[in-house]
């Protein structure tokens, strides 16, 4: 699987709602952009409690899913922007159900890999200016996910996302995300179990499993 990085985003945190900040307002960050362990050159978080970190170094939200807000929502002018979910990646032609926990894509010159899906937060609704979005998330695990950084390099807009390695292929990020946060069919505790043990598994994502499996 191949696929073409559109547009490279980040951003700095902004004022978002009333004294809060956020960096979830994405814009594309131009020519060669520097991977690191800790993210993209260019682009920080403002709440380091809930994002960022080596285990939510980039962040992908297909592309493919605009078309599908479209109809939920309308023309909204932030649908023709490359990261209006925040996303660090602007890529068509992958979706959740095509990316396994632990596969590693070479992104321009970096490794990285899959480590988990992104759970959705009100921050969403309020950037679109439209409530219910989280909910129609939850229900259709159009979520997007994470990579943490194997090895830093480059990347810039017409380089290749690239799978190299498959991680666990029963393991989808739609798969994981259903499982622990989807309104589609009750929680099967033992599949959250299973999630909780997967190697490749961010260690955020673990330590709260393990919360919810001690409940």
């Amino acid at each position: 699987m191949t696929f073409t990085v559109q547009a490279i985003c980040g951003a700095k945190p902004a004022p978002f709602r009333g004294e809060e900040k956020s960096a979830i307002g994405k814009q594309m960050l131009p020519g060669k952009v520097r991977v690191t362990k800790l993210g993209l050159e260019g682009d920080e978080q403002a709440d380091l409690a809930h994002h960022g970190g080596p285990d939510m170094a980039v962040h992908l939200y297909p592309l493919d899913h605009h078309a599908f807000w479209r109809k939920e929502m309308g023309d909204h002018p932030l649908l023709e922007t490359p990261g209006a979910f925040g996303s660090n990646l602007s890529v068509a032609g992958i979706v959740e159900k095509d990316v396994c926990l632990g596969d590693r894509f070479r992104l321009g010159t970096a490794l990285v890999e899959a480590c988990q899906p992104r759970k959705p937060c009100w921050k969403i609704e309020h950037r679109f200016e439209r409530k219910k979005m989280v909910k129609r998330i939850l229900q259709t695990n159009r979520c997007g996910w994470y990579y943490r950084v194997i090895e830093e390099g480059h990347v810039e807009a017409g380089d290749s996302l690239e799978l190299v390695e498959r991680g666990l292929a029963d393991w989808n990020m739609e798969r994981i995300f259903s499982a622990v946060w989807g309104t589609s069919q009750p929680r099967n505790m033992d599949n959250v179990r299973a999630i909780f043990e997967l190697a490749p598994l961010a260690g955020r994502m673990r330590a709260k499993l393990g919360e919810m499996l001690e409940r």
